[in-house]
């Protein structure tokens, strides 16, 4: 991968950074012009937004632009920026849904809210304040990126073309959602549930959608460039998200900002889950009920837990799929409907996106 690409793509952050800022800035002004109690809500968003996050979505965003032959400027910059928003969303009530108490090595919304009620000696019960605010800022964020999409400086005809996409993503996004708090609630695991839970919590609208609105911001996009980009964004969105199950089991806190084995505690039944139910012997399916889902699972536990997932060959499986479905990726890259100059964006953000550390 050439140093021009990861250069293009370093100054292409820089200027979503930039708009994020600069719309922020803007709300809180706003938020703060209605009450000055307002003043948490737009400093623990801008926090969250600005201090971190890879901009995943927003690049694919550009690389689906670039695949289609589009010419870049502000107004795409503002609508691609917009995802960003969307993603602090679904993070939020992620958080809130599954009691994480971190995220990117910080206290989560709720319970940053939390600790601001017990801090100033609210009156009322701190855990449900903190709830409701999450759930507050979570809509407000996704009331947010409709703003910023819409207010972009877009064409008509570019608004119309993007529009269905992007409420057909946060249908599956929701969806998705749901049927993974629902995934909880079964008597059994089941590897195909978890793959199609993967593919819309969280492969679709982190890939394949974000490429489609971005081709669809170009006046050359075609169905046979929307076809080719889903050939490349689905199986790397599963990707992603398989290597994220990977991460939530055998992840170092000091690079996922969450405790190890967070999702083991959390009782998370992704796809690398139910491969190890699958492999078990009966023992070891009881055994596992001792840990599994339990809030105060120490590091001993984890670490039964985490054996237990390498040595019924789980953990590999799931890496050899992450493989499999990264080759299947690269191969829709040379695609002759994808613009030339798009591939090698592809390529590197193929990388991003599926070989972060452990």
């Amino acid at each position: 991968m050439t140093s021009g690409t990861q250069s293009q793509l370093v100054a292409i952050r820089s200027k979503f950074e930039s708009e994020l800022g600069d719309f922020l800035s803007t709300q809180t002004g706003y938020l703060n012009a209605i009450s000055s109690d307002l003043a948490p809500v737009s400093t623990a968003i801008s926090v969250f937004l600005l201090e971190s996050g890879k901009r995943l979505r927003p690049l694919f965003s550009f690389a689906g632009f670039l695949s289609a032959g589009g010419n870049f400027s502000s107004p795409e910059i503002r609508a691609m920026s917009s995802l960003e928003l969307l993603q602090a969303c679904a993070l939020i009530h992620d958080d809130l849904m599954d009691g994480s108490d971190t995220r990117r090595g910080k206290p989560s919304i709720h319970r940053h809210f939390e600790s601001l009620h017990i801090q100033d000696e609210l009156e009322g019960f701190a855990p449900q304040y903190g709830l409701s605010a999450a759930v507050l800022l979570g809509d407000l964020c996704l009331v947010w990126a409709d703003q910023l999409l819409n207010s972009s400086g877009l064409s008509q005809a570019q608004l119309k073309r993007v529009i269905p996409i992007y409420d057909e993503m946060r249908v599956e996004l929701m969806a998705g959602q749901f049927l993974d708090i629902h995934e909880q609630t079964q008597k059994n695991t089941d590897l195909a549930r978890s793959m199609k839970i993967a593919r819309y919590k969280s492969g679709k609208y982190t890939i394949e959608r974000p490429l489609h609105m971005g081709a669809a911001l170009s006046e050359k996009s075609s169905p046979e460039l929307m076809h080719a980009l889903s050939e490349y964004g689905l199986p790397l969105g599963e990707a992603f998200q398989f290597r994220d199950d990977l991460l939530g089991v055998f992840g170092d806190p000091t690079v996922t900002g969450k405790p190890a084995g967070d999702d083991l505690r959390e009782g998370k039944r992704t796809a690398l889950i139910a491969m190890t139910d699958a492999r078990c012997t009966d023992a070891m399916r009881e055994e596992s009920r001792k840990y599994f889902g339990k809030n105060d699972l120490d590091e001993k536990g984890v670490a039964i837990l985490q054996e237990m997932i390498i040595s019924t060959g789980a953990k590999t499986e799931l890496e050899n799929l992450i493989e499999e479905l990264t080759d299947r990726a690269m191969n829709a890259v040379n695609s002759p409907h994808i613009n030339e100059d798009a591939r090698a964006t592809l390529t590197e953000l193929t990388a991003i996106a599926t070989k972060r550390s452990m």
